[in-house]
């Protein structure tokens, strides 16, 4: 399949290759910032740098809109796209209805709409990731458009799912709590262990099995540990004590004692 991409950011700096490398042709990639798109295109086979919106002799059959959700209606104002072209959006809060609305508003020729949104974490600069046990969570306006996305998930990944876009935004919530949410508290413990001379390399075994053990387990809840999950409030308030003189992580602590005191301790 022909592909071209707008936006060329963390998402697309992954899913570009990993098309590519599923055999499909990566045309153009538009970026605001040209610089980024000439990145990205290094990384790519033949593809070539877009510098405006206006995509209507491309030979892409497919185009993919990798870009921040809140960029999403400025950018569909201005793009002009193929007659039939397939459009997808790669965002897990925005709904299918929306991007569906903002075509038939602004776009002079039919165009088939999708998502296409891969349920991981993605940073630039990263080694590729491999899409192989990459969940990906397909919905399309029509059956032909959704069996080629379908397909087209299928070639990348083990794990595809057709979901509407109120599932996607409630994944999409629990990846915030499990990942984004769980990646700042690691990076609030490193703040406070080096903050006092001490190393957090000695807070890795213990990440590591945390992790391990909710992983391995159909609930993490049932390997809960620490002084909220067995009552010991005597700790909690010596902890509380330490942190009197930061009140933005002694407010985030209570806040996550008081969710754990409230699920075991009633």
């Amino acid at each position: 399949m022909e592909i071209s991409f707008i936006g060329a950011g963390n998402l697309a700096w992954h899913l570009a290759p990993a098309l590519e490398n599923a055999g499909h042709h990566i045309n153009e990639i538009y970026s605001r910032q040209l610089q980024h798109a000439r990145q990205l295109v290094s990384n790519l086979y033949d593809a070539r740098t877009h510098s405006e919106l206006n995509f209507a002799d491309s030979p892409s059959q497919l185009f993919v809109l990798a870009v921040p959700d809140d960029a999403l209606p400025d950018v569909c104002s201005r793009l002009v796209l193929p007659e039939n072209a397939i459009l997808v959006h790669t965002s897990g809060n925005q709904s299918l209805e929306a991007l569906e609305q903002w075509m038939a508003v602004y776009s002079d020729v039919p165009v088939n709409t999708g998502v296409f949104y891969a349920l991981q974490t993605f940073s630039k600069g990263q080694p590729f990731l491999e899409f192989d046990e990459i969940p990906l969570c397909i919905e399309a306006t029509e059956k032909t458009t959704e069996d080629i996305l379908v397909q087209l998930g299928q070639e990348l990944s083990h794990i595809v799912y057709l979901i509407t876009s109120e599932e996607r935004r409630l994944l999409h919530v629990a990846a915030v709590l499990a990942c984004n949410f769980t990646n700042h508290l690691l990076a609030l413990a490193y703040d406070l262990t080096t903050a006092n001379d001490l190393e957090f390399d000695l807070l890795r075994p213990i990440i590591t099995e945390t992790f391990r053990k909710s992983l391995a387990v159909a609930n993490p809840a049932d390997v809960q540990t620490g002084p909220a999950r067995r009552g010991d409030l005597t700790t909690i308030d010596s902890h509380l004590s330490l942190l009197a003189d930061q009140p933005h992580l002694s407010e985030i602590y209570q806040i996550m004692t008081q969710s754990i005191l409230r699920r075991y301790q009633q």
